[in-house]
């Protein structure tokens, strides 16, 4: 998962409308190579699992946009160009908040310079981080997921039958070896005599993998799944832009798997508008298992705590003034929680999330030029 999260633009936006249910003998298949082709090999689910059967085509027309169809988000057009399905099954959308993490790494590191070589290595990282392997997660968790999306989008390419099996798996292993690629060269160009890019990018390839897949699935697990997510598009990135600039230290570690804590409650708020189609699929979003009031606090609580904790972590590392812009930044999250979030999660989860969350992201930038320093 290297999949799923942060601000508004690191969410897939989707309008999840509950259709209705009919029990099939769809099976979950994991990846497998053979010599004269990529191959599905069939695997089973749960018995108990509803399943769901997708419509045999596309809609002639959903009237939605180009422009969404290519970001990868709700509102999308139906198209045919089997590119333009490649491109949408990446959640182009999905890519900024990787890249953010790449620039906030660079600058923790306190070793990043405006130099060609320097501008060189931290954009091809961005491309390993963002259209690779969160493009490889996308795709992979759209396959596993296409049992749930046939119920709450059956308009969507795999269940849609807009793209076939045999080119959404070849998708997803060029992704990820491509990312796996470019990872190793990082590590050349930067000297490591251990690959420590490669290293974090197999790791959040198999994290990836275990979100969304089965036996494991983790995202059937709100606190697990969730906590997954945030790591993901928080830790990861940050983690491969400071060792390719510098050298990655264990308080960093700790500092930005707090951070994903907060990513855990934006995680949560995409958990709102499926929860009928959670529900059906026997997958146990925090929306689900304690109900939408309890989760909307859950949510902010984890936001916030997160923040005001990593605060008073540079208050009292002598660092007051990165604190005091950090908490300068937690004041607007709050007035859009109130403002939006916690009236109504499913209506204002767009404007929530494209109002507050930009503010967190400029927080995660002012933590790390405070740890640079």
């Amino acid at each position: 998962m290297a999949s799923v999260l942060l601000g508004a633009t690191s969410i897939a936006l989707s309008n999840r409308t509950p259709y209705r249910l009919r029990s099939t003998a769809f099976r979950s298949p994991p990846l497998s190579l053979t010599r004269r082709r990529l191959t599905v090999r069939a695997a089973e689910t749960d018995t108990n699992e509803v399943k769901a059967t997708a419509p045999d085509k596309a809609p002639a027309s959903s009237g939605g946009s180009s422009f969404n169809q290519l970001l990868g988000i709700k509102g999308a057009s139906q198209e045919s160009n089997k590119w333009k399905i490649r491109v949408q099954l990446t959640k182009p959308v999905t890519w900024p908040p990787l890249v953010w993490g790449i620039v906030c790494g660079a600058a923790a590191s306190g070793n990043f310079h405006w130099t060609v070589e320097d501008v060189a290595k931290a954009i091809v990282c961005m491309l390993m981080s963002g259209p690779c392997l969160t493009g490889y997660t996308q795709t992979l968790n759209d396959w596993y997921d296409r049992e749930i999306d046939a119920i709450n989008e059956p308009y969507r390419p795999i269940p849609s039958g807009a793209i076939s099996e045999n080119e959404v798996i070849t998708q997803i292993w060029v992704l990820l070896l491509g990312g796996l690629g470019l990872a190793g060269l990082l590590d050349v160009w930067a000297g490591h005599k251990v690959p420590v890019i490669f290293y974090l990018a197999l790791g959040g390839s198999l994290l990836s993998y275990i979100y969304s897949a089965p036996p494991l699935k983790l995202k059937q697990n709100g606190w697990i799944g969730n906590f997954a997510l945030g790591a993901s598009y928080i830790s990861l990135p940050w983690w491969a832009g400071q060792a390719l600039f510098g050298t990655l230290t264990s308080d960093i570690i700790v500092l930005t798997l707090l951070y994903s804590i907060a990513g855990l409650g934006i995680a949560i708020v995409n958990d709102f508008k499926s929860i009928e189609g959670d529900k059906a699929l026997g997958l146990q979003s925090l929306p689900v298992a304690f109900g939408m009031d309890t989760a909307k606090w859950i949510c902010v609580g984890a936001i916030d705590v997160t923040q005001l904790s990593i605060a008073g972590y540079l208050l009292g590392a002598g660092k007051p003034l990165y604190a005091l812009a950090l908490l300068g930044l937690i004041i607007p999250q709050v007035v859009f929680q109130f403002q939006y979030f916690l009236k109504d999660p499913v209506k204002y989860d767009v404007k929530y999330q494209a109002s507050a969350q930009p503010f967190l992201i400029l927080g995660l930038l002012v933590t790390a030029l405070a740890t640079s320093h």
